[in-house]
């Protein structure tokens, strides 16, 4: 059985558009505004450390009261999807894990089907994750990353 939360989106901007701007712009749509996200290390690979820290307009951490989000990367396909978890810190050492995350884009038309999903090991964890406000976060996020990869202007 599977403990999936994921939201979907329509992107008007080619798939290399958007994965560009899911990549190299990261900081930008991480986190819903007016949080902010900070690369400590991002190793876009397979295998690779995935630690960003992210902090509310007055510096508080967020509503988990932690303050960054990190494990490895488990997949990394160009163009098409990356996966990250929480269940191992680099190095592969095990940690208490919380989730997998998986962000994908596909061609849709002449735009990108985004989809974001995080996986979780409970039920109970899946929804702790609702609680916490699943949708209305990776929901504004995902508008986020739209606005980016169709040019336009983010609101503060």
């Amino acid at each position: 059985m599977s403990y999936d939360l994921s939201v979907e989106r329509r992107i008007d901007a080619p798939p290399s558009r958007v994965w560009q701007v899911m990549t190299d712009r990261i900081t930008e749509w991480w986190c819903p505004k007016p949080w902010s996200t900070t690369i400590d290390k991002l190793e876009w690979k397979a295998g690779g450390a995935f630690h960003l820290i992210m902090r509310g307009p007055n510096g508080e951490a967020d509503c988990q009261g932690e303050e960054s989000v990190g494990g490895v990367l488990l997949e990394y396909e160009p163009e098409r999807r990356f996966a990250f978890t929480d269940a191992f810190t680099p190095g592969w050492k095990p940690h208490e894990p919380f989730m997998v995350g998986i962000f994908e884009i596909e061609p849709d038309g002449d735009g990108t089907l985004y989809r974001a999903t995080a996986r979780h090991w409970t039920a109970e964890a899946m929804e702790k994750h609702r609680e916490m406000g699943f949708e209305q976060g990776w929901n504004a996020v995902a508008e986020q990353l739209a606005g980016l990869a169709e040019g336009v202007p983010a609101h503060a």
